[in-house]
Order: structure tokens, then sequence, then C-alpha cells
């Protein structure tokens, strides 16, 4: 079984290096298998690797492709390790992956770019499956590298636009902060401990550090930089709003499957490390917790139908964070599991909304669209109780084992799990915001608009619904990976309580029925209050943190280059070079040709040599 590790990445990338190499000048036909089909292959090898992995999750499969580097004492090999958790995740990768891909070839149809669209993707996911597959931190490192890349073409894909430019310079610029603190903590564990193999380094953690150790504190904080940065939590979540640059497709996946999942994979896989050192275990927790209501009250206030799943993904994504800082482990994984189902169902359903509404984003200009647009209704009605965690869909299950793990946490776990409760109502409210606002009440525009949807995007989307609604009845082969502690067990929680996290997505869905399904509660007459105004302003910034980078970081940096506009190092360069070329000068007009030119600067140059000599001694 082994020998079929290495095919998941190499499908995947061969559909890469056909399409790229063919300069485009393939017919769309064969870039729509070439790109579809290596995913959906790469699934099939990814789910008969699965299964003997899920009716046994002890089972761990290795593959050493071939030595990558060796230095001295160093060795890092191309190997691939597939357990419980990578199971879960190549499988997340593949499928969803799969899915976003068929659904892509309608929706890019029209698109002159239409094979280096699939090139991208293809090399997006082969990056995310190396990333998740690495046996040793350094190759992890290259797959994470890779995604960054990708994530910069595909988020700047329609580059024509100079904001689209921006923008994927923006989500470069500010996930490579995370990227250097992931690199230092590499060197830190390397240097200390002497491995970068993933499961020699947890071995060494645990026989050298004790718990609360300085070391491990300073390197599962340099891993945490890395994971905030790319999972977009705080305080590096500005730049994944601005990723809906891209075309949708790009959205679903870099959201649901595979870039903003890596933080969480990273800190998951390197649990053993955070165990020791409990003060930034509980660190993960905070920020979880502080982005999912940031980003909570932020999607309540937006109009761009992408911008508002955003946030939602940097919500849900806090949500996971909790749970890996309270130590459900298991539980973070199954809401990655889950939401990739359900955030995938709704992105592709606002691209088939955008689609069908000539590329309208502002929910506002929209309005009545369930009978014009019925599938994409459906999509988004099912996709949104899942989000919200309606009872028995799948989004309820992940989050109700996280929530519950965050109240038995034994420190500050009652304020966690209040702050989760509270992030649910929200989730409530905006995601059914989104569904009343669109797809109920009067139309606001787009009066004939028609349904775009063929096969190839109206089937990802129905194996979405289902997965979205059944996804959490599905079981996750973790249970090995890691131990009794992080799995979901029998909890300790009064039925009072748990009825609260029931009832709190349904409070939160009640209210933005009265507010935006009957109009009982006019929004308008909310924001007469200058303190309501005011806060809707600012929620609606991201909080500020865009204005504070762009004063405190970006706008100095460009004074700076201003000021520096012709560069004061290239002048002390170019100085040198001018003394060089005039001693140059100086010394070919000393050469004359004259014999007693010659001799008379020869002796001239004794009696100077002589002089100087004499002075020196007398001194």
């Amino acid at each position: 079984m082994s020998e079929s590790l290495g095919l998941l990445p190499a499908l995947p990338l061969l559909g890469f290096l056909i399409l790229a190499l063919s300069g485009g000048k393939l017919p769309k036909t064969v870039v729509a298998l070439v790109g579809a089909g290596s995913i959906g292959l790469a699934f099939l090898v990814a789910l008969n690797l699965a299964l003997p992995i899920i009716a046994d999750d002890s089972l761990i499969v290795r593959e050493t492709l071939y030595t990558w580097m060796a230095v001295g004492s160093f060795e890092a090999q191309f190997g691939l390790t597939l357990d419980g958790l990578s199971t879960v995740m190549i499988l997340v990768i593949t499928g969803v992956g799969f899915l976003i891909h068929l659904y892509s070839t309608g929706f890019m149809a029209d698109d002159p770019s239409y094979s280096r669209f699939f090139a991208i993707m293809n090399l997006f996911v082969a990056s995310m499956l190396i990333l998740v597959l690495a046996d040793n931190l350094l190759l992890l490192y290259l797959g994470w590298e890779g995604v960054g890349l990708c994530s910069y073409l595909l988020i700047g894909f329609w580059y024509v636009d100079p904001k689209n430019g921006y923008a994927a310079r923006k989500a470069f610029v500010t996930t490579r902060v995370g990227d250097t603190s992931m690199a230092l903590g590499l060197l830190l564990l390397f240097t200390q401990l002497g491995s970068l193999d993933i499961q020699e380094l947890m071995q060494a953690a645990v026989a050298n550090w004790s718990v609360g150790s300085g070391l491990a504190i300073a390197a599962t904080l340099l891993l945490l930089g890395g994971a905030v940065g790319k999972s977009a939590q705080l305080p590096l979540q500005t730049w994944l709003p601005d990723a809906m640059a891209g075309p949708t497709p790009i959205s679903a996946l870099i959201h649901a499957a595979t870039m903003v999942t890596a933080g969480v994979y990273l800190v998951a896989r390197t649990h053993v490390l955070f165990e020791l050192a409990p003060s930034v275990q509980l660190l993960v927790a905070c920020i979880g917790l502080a982005t999912l209501l940031l980003a909570g009250f932020t999607a309540m206030t937006q109009h761009d139908i992408k911008r508002i799943l955003a946030y939602s993904t940097i919500s849900q994504i806090g949500y996971m964070f909790l749970g890996l800082g309270v130590g459900a482990w298991s539980a973070s994984v199954f809401h990655l599991m889950t939401h990739a189902f359900f955030k995938a169902l709704l992105f592709l359903a606002a691209g088939t909304v955008i689609l069908s509404l000539h590329h309208e984003h502002d929910i506002f200009k929209m309005g009545g669209k369930r009978r014009q647009l019925p599938i994409a209704f459906a999509s988004f009605l099912i996709g949104s109780l899942a989000l919200a965690a309606f009872p028995f869909t799948s989004g309820y299950f992940s989050k109700d084992e996280i929530l519950l793990a965050a109240l038995e946490f034994e420190t500050y776990g009652t304020w966690l799990w209040l702050g989760g409760v509270i992030g649910a109502v929200l989730t409530g409210f905006y995601s059914f915001r989104l569904v009343f606002v669109v797809f109920f009440g009067g139309s606001n525009g787009h009066h004939d608009a028609r349904e775009v949807t063929g096969f190839s995007m109206a089937a990802p989307l129905f194996v979405l619904m289902l997965l979205a609604l059944v996804g959490g009845f599905l079981t996750q082969p973790t249970a090995a990976v890691f131990g009794a502690h992080g799995q979901a067990g029998e909890h300790t929680v009064s039925a009072a309580l748990h009825a609260v996290m029931i009832a709190a997505p349904l409070l939160g869905m009640l209210a933005s029925y009265l507010v935006y399904g009957i109009g009982l509660i006019a929004p308008d007459t909310i924001l007469r209050s200058g303190v309501a105004r005011g806060l809707h302003t600012f929620w609606f910034s991201g909080w500020g943190f865009d204005w504070v980078y762009q004063r405190v970081f970006v706008a100095p940096f460009l004074w700076l280059a201003r000021l520096n506009k012709h560069d004061i190092f290239d002048s002390v360069v170019s100085l040198l070079v001018r003394l060089t070329e005039t001693a140059n000068e100086l010394l070919a007009r000393s050469q004359t040709g004259s014999l007693r030119w010659y001799v008379l600067s020869v002796v001239g140059g004794m009696v100077v040599v002589l002089l100087a000599t004499d002075l020196g001694g007398l001194l």
C-alpha cells in the first residue's frame, strides 16, 4: 500500500506539468479532463489508502521516495507518512478539491486563461498534499510555501485589475510574516533537538523538555506565528477578506479544503509540543476566541456576498483554534472536516449567484431570488444551517464538541465557553441575514435573472449539500494520533447548559428573521443611534486593523522608500566607481611614452620614500 502514497501528490503535480508546459494550447475539454481528472484520480487513491486506516486507526503507512538533502549530520528525506490525522486531511483535500475542480470546469468556461487556472489549481492541491503527508517539518515547510505561492497566483489571477494584484501581494506579504516565524521555529527545534523528523522530534521533546520549558514555549510560539498567518487568525487575519479578489472557485479551495486549514493542521500535528507549553496552548484558545468574535461581528455588517463568507471562514477557523487550545484536538479536526463541506457548498453556491446575476456581489442589490435560483437557494439554506450548527447538521456535531471541551477546560473554561456561545449567536444571525436578504423579500435588481448551472456546476452542489447534512455522522480515525485525552467522549455538562448551546444559534437565526425576514425591526432604525452607527462603521472596517497596519507599517515603509528614491546605497557604490575611474584616468595620463618623464618619476618617488623614511626615524 505504501507504493501508492507517492501517487497522491504526483497525480495533481503531473496535471500541473501537462497544463503548464502546453502553454494554453490544449482544447478546453482536454484541460478540464486533465485539471479535474487528476484530482479525481488522486481522490480514488486517497480513498483506497484511507479505508484500511479507517478500519484500524493505529495503522501507519510510510514511503521514502529519496534523500532530499544531506549536509553533515543533517539528513532530510522526501518521505511521506499516512496516519489517522493525515487520512482525514487527504480525503478533504482531494474529495472537496475534486468537487471544486469539477465546478470550475463550468464556472471558468469562458475565461481565456482556462488552462493557467487549472494548472495553478493542480499545483495548489499537490502542495497541500505534500504539506499534510510530509514526515518531516522541512518537507512540510516546502508544501507550506508552495501553498503560499499558489495562493498569490490565484488571488491575483485576474491581474489586469490593479486591485487584484494588490490583494495578492497583501496575502503574500502578510503570510510571509507568519512563515518567517515558522522558519525560525524549525531552526530552533533542529538546533535544540537535532532532528526535523516529526515523530523523532516529538519523542525528543518529551524526553528533553519538561512541561513549561522555556524552549518549548519559544518553539511553540514561533510555530503558532506560522499557524495564525496561514489560517488568518489574529493579528494576521487581514489578508483573507481581500483574497476574495480571485475567482469564486479559488475562494472555495482556499477557504474550505486547503490553505486556511494548514495552520490548524500544523498545531494538531505538533500537539505534543503544545502540551509541553500550557501557556501557549491557552494562548491558542484565546486567539481563536478573539478571532471568532471579531470576525462574527464584522460579518454582520458586510454587503459583499463573498466577504461575508470570508469573515465566516475566519470565525470558524477561530472555533478550530479554540478547540486546539483546550486540548480538543479531535474535535477541531472534526470541525475542519465538516467546515470543508458546508463552506465549499456556500462558496460554490455564491459563485452560482454571482454568475447568474451578471457578477453582482452586493447582497442588497439582489432579493427574492429563491425562485429564480432554486439550486443556489437550497445550497445556501443547507449550508447556512450547517454553518450555524443547526441540530443534527454536520456543523452541529463538531462545534458542540468544541464548546463542551471549552466548558470543561480547567483554565478560564467558563469564559471560553461563553465566548464560543456568543459566537454561535452571531453565526446564526449573519448566516441567515445572507439567506433572507438574497433569497427572500422583494427583488432589488436582476429581475430577469436565470440560474446559470449545468451538470458540472450542479452536481458538486448536490454532493456537498448531502455532506453538509450528514457529514457529522462520519467517523475520523484520530484516536491513535491524539490519544484518549484528545478524543470526544462523555461530558459532565448539565442539560441546561447543553440547551443553551443548542438555543444560541437558533436565537441568532430568530433575530435575523425579525430584522431581515419580516422587517419587524428595520436596520435603519437601529442605525439612527450614534453608538450603533459608530459600531457598525467600526465593525465594517474589520475593527480598524487595516487602518492601523496602514499607518504603523505601510505608510512608514512607503515614506522611507520615497526618501530613498534614488537609493543612498547605490550612491555610495557609485561614488566608489567614480573615484576608481578618476584614479584610473590620472594614472592613464601619466603614461606619456617619454623616457625622461619616467626616469624623473622614479627618482622623484625614491626621494619621497627616502624623505618619508628619514622623517619617520626622527619622529
